[in-house]
């Protein structure tokens, strides 16, 4: 009888275990808005599959990240990406790639990746580079000083920046944990939503007077 009745649970958790652990699949856009008919809608979480019959090396090939990027800009920074929007093979498989090259005194601005964890190498110069926790761990930072070979790691969702120091060009790799992370530069998002957010919603927020904000929106 202890033998049925161990058995019994032993059942019991096999079929219980798998629900509780269970849990939806993460997104793979910013939103996905529900239809009632299959017409109106679209395909999202990845991309329809290539026929296996006609895949080729070609499909898990790219060579941009061999070329240095622009970095002739306000922010002195170029990132190339290679997701699954540039390169079909990486569907379904949850990593990405980019390569980042800074001006002297160029940065990567505080940004933050909605959907991934970033895994950084510095390949040349040298780079001041940090994250900030949440508000539930007091927003403290996580800064390093990073030279050629140095690996830093950015947490999922965290805000994070990387600024180069040295008087020579830098060149960093970075590999996401999300064939498509999606990027959210903080100053371009709250300065330059579309269409703009109240200035007085802002001023208060920052703490800042109304017009000091209508002047940063007016340069996003």
């Amino acid at each position: 009888m202890k033998s049925l009745s161990y058995i019994a649970v032993l059942s019991l958790l096999a079929l219980t275990i798998p629900l509780a652990i269970a849990s939806d699949p993460s997104p793979l856009q910013d939103f996905c808005v529900g239809v009632n008919t299959p017409a109106g809608g679209v395909f999202v979480n990845g991309k329809f599959c290539k026929d296996p019959r006609t895949v080729s090396a070609d499909d898990f090939f790219s060579s941009v990240l061999n070329r240095p990027g622009n970095v002739n800009n306000a922010v002195g920074s170029n990132v190339t990406t290679v997701n699954v929007n540039n390169l079909g093979g990486l569907n379904t498989l949850g990593i990405s790639l980019v390569r980042i090259d800074y001006a002297p005194n160029g940065q990567n601005p505080p940004h933050t990746h909605p959907r991934a964890t970033e895994i950084l190498v510095v390949q040349q110069g040298t780079l001041l580079v940090g994250f900030v926790s949440s508000n539930q761990d007091g927003n403290r930072l996580f800064a390093k000083t990073l030279n050629a070979g140095d690996v830093f790691v950015f947490p999922e969702g965290l805000i994070h920046f990387q600024f180069n120091l040295g008087r020579t060009p830098a060149v960093a790799i970075a590999a996401l944990s999300s064939q498509n992370a999606g990027v959210i530069t903080i100053a371009n998002t709250v300065f330059g939503s579309n269409p703009a957010i109240d200035p007085n919603v802002l001023a208060r927020a920052f703490q800042m007077d109304a017009n000091v904000i209508r002047d940063l929106q007016n340069r996003f």
